[in-house]
C-alpha cells in the first residue's frame, strides 16, 4: 500500500452492545468498551483509538449509541467524528452510516471497521495486516482480518480461506463464512489450517461497501446514502432501516460472488467475551487468585478464580476453584469460569422482573 493509499484510510469504530456477560461490571449505560478491563488505566475504546493512531492520524469517526455519546467524546477528546446511532439497528447499520458520510466527502475513501471492545498483543504485526488489508481494498476487494485460531473455540465464527491473491504476500480469497461451530467441527477447522476466526475486522472502499450493500438491501442502502446527503433526516429515518449484521447483510454474499478476501492475523487477539476470557487476561497473586481492582481487598484460602472488588469491600473465597466473584455494591455475581458464558441468563431475568435498573 503506497503513503497516498494509506492517507485515505479512515478507521470506523462502532461501539455497541453492552456486554451483558461481563454483568455486573458492564451495563446499558456503562458498556464495556468504556470500562477499563486490563488494570491498564485506558479503557477498551482508548486502546483501541491508540492502536490506530499510527496507522490512521485522526482519520477516526466512532459511531456509538446516543445514550454513550457524551461518554465517548469525554474518553476520546482527540476523536472529532462521533455519529450517534438514536437507536440500535446492528452493525451493518453504524458501519454503513460513517461509509456513506465519508463516501460523500471523498468518492476514494478507503474504510477500517474496528471494534471498540477487543484486546490485540502484538501492535506491530496488527499494523502490517491492516496495510495488506489496505492494500488489497484499494484493489476493489472486501477484506477481512481473520484471526489464527489458537483453539477450536466454538464461541466464535470462522472464515473458509481458498486460492492465494496474487500480488499480496498473505491474502487468500474468502470461500465462505460459518457460523459458530460444534466443538467436533472446529476442532476439524483448526486441524485443516483452512480457517481464520471472524473478529468481525473488515477494510473497503466506501463506495464498493455501499455499492455490494444495494446489490443485496438497496432500500437500506439507498436510506444510509440520503442521511448521509441531509443529516437533519437522521432521527426519522433511522428507525425504518433495516436491522442486519455486515456479515450477513454484505461480507457473506460478497465471499459467495468470490469478491471477498482474508489477510491471516498472526497477532494475539481477545474480544473478552465473559468473566472467564477476562480471567485470562489477568495475573494471579500469590495465592493463585486472578483479582481486578485493588489486591488488598481479597482474601483467599485454598482457592482459585476471578475476583473483582469494585465496591470497594472485603472479598472472601475459600476451597472453591474457579469461581467468579465480582462485587459491585448494588449487585453481586458469583458464578464460575466454566458457566461464564451464562451470565446474561441472569441480567434476561432481572430485566424480567422488570429491574432494568441493575442492567
Amino acid at each position: 500500500m503506497t503513503s497516498s493509499d494509506l492517507d485515505r484510510l479512515w478507521a470506523v469504530v462502532p461501539a455497541g452492545g453492552a456486554g451483558t456477560r461481563l454483568w455486573p461490571l458492564s451495563r446499558a449505560r456503562t458498556p464495556k468498551f468504556l470500562l477499563d478491563l486490563t488494570g491498564t488505566g485506558r479503557t477498551l475504546i482508548q486502546g483501541t483509538i491508540d492502536r490506530l493512531a499510527p496507522l490512521v492520524g485522526d482519520r477516526v469517526v466512532v459511531v456509538t449509541g446516543s445514550a454513550h455519546e457524551q461518554a465517548v467524546r469525554r474518553q476520546l477528546p482527540s476523536v472529532a467524528r462521533v455519529l450517534a446511532e438514536p437507536s440500535p439497528r446492528d452493525s451493518m447499520a453504524a458501519i454503513g452510516l460513517a461509509a456513506a458520510e465519508l463516501e460523500r466527502e471523498d468518492p476514494d475513501a478507503l474504510i477500517g471497521s474496528f471494534a471498540a471492545d477487543h484486546l490485540i498483543t502484538d501492535e506491530q504485526a496488527f499494523a502490517a495486516s491492516v496495510r495488506e488489508a489496505a492494500g488489497l481494498a484499494e484493489a476493489g476487494w472486501l477484506v477481512t482480518i481473520g484471526i489464527e485460531p489458537t483453539a477450536p473455540a466454538t464461541g466464535f465464527g470462522y472464515i473458509r480461506a481458498g486460492d492465494a491473491v496474487p500480488g499480496f504476500p498473505t491474502a487468500r480469497a474468502v470461500t465462505e463464512f460459518v457460523e459458530k461451530p460444534d466443538v467436533e467441527r472446529a476442532r476439524a477447522y483448526v486441524a485443516s489450517g483452512e480457517y481464520r476466526w471472524n473478529a468481525g475486522m473488515f477494510l473497503c472502499r466506501a463506495t464498493v461497501l455501499l455499492d455490494l450493500l444495494a446489490e443485496h438491501h438497496p432500500d437500506l442502502a439507498a436510506g444510509l446514502r440520503s442521511i448521509a446527503a441531509d443529516p437533519s433526516t437522521l432521527e426519522a429515518r433511522w428507525p425504518g432501516l433495516t436491522r442486519i449484521a455486515i456479515d450477513h447483510a454484505v461480507a457473506e454474499p460478497a465471499a459467495a460472488a468470490g469478491r471477498v478476501a482474508v489477510v491471516p492475523g498472526p497477532f494475539g487477539w481477545e474480544d473478552v467475551g465473559d468473566f472467564a476470557s477476562l480471567a485470562a487476561l489477568t495475573s494471579p497473586d500469590e495465592n493463585g487468585v486472578r483479582i481486578l481492582g485493588d489486591e488488598s481487598l481479597v482474601v483467599s484460602a485454598d482457592a482459585s478464580g476471578l475476583v473483582v472488588p469494585a465496591a470497594g469491600r472485603t472479598v472472601a473465597i475459600v476451597g472453591l476453584d474457579d469461581v467468579v466473584v465480582v462485587d459491585t455494591g448494588d449487585a453481586l455475581l458469583v458464578t464460575s469460569y466454566q458457566r461464564a458464558q451464562e451470565v446474561k441468563a441472569a441480567v434476561d431475568e432481572l430485566r424480567r422482573r422488570g429491574r432494568t435498573d441493575l442492567t
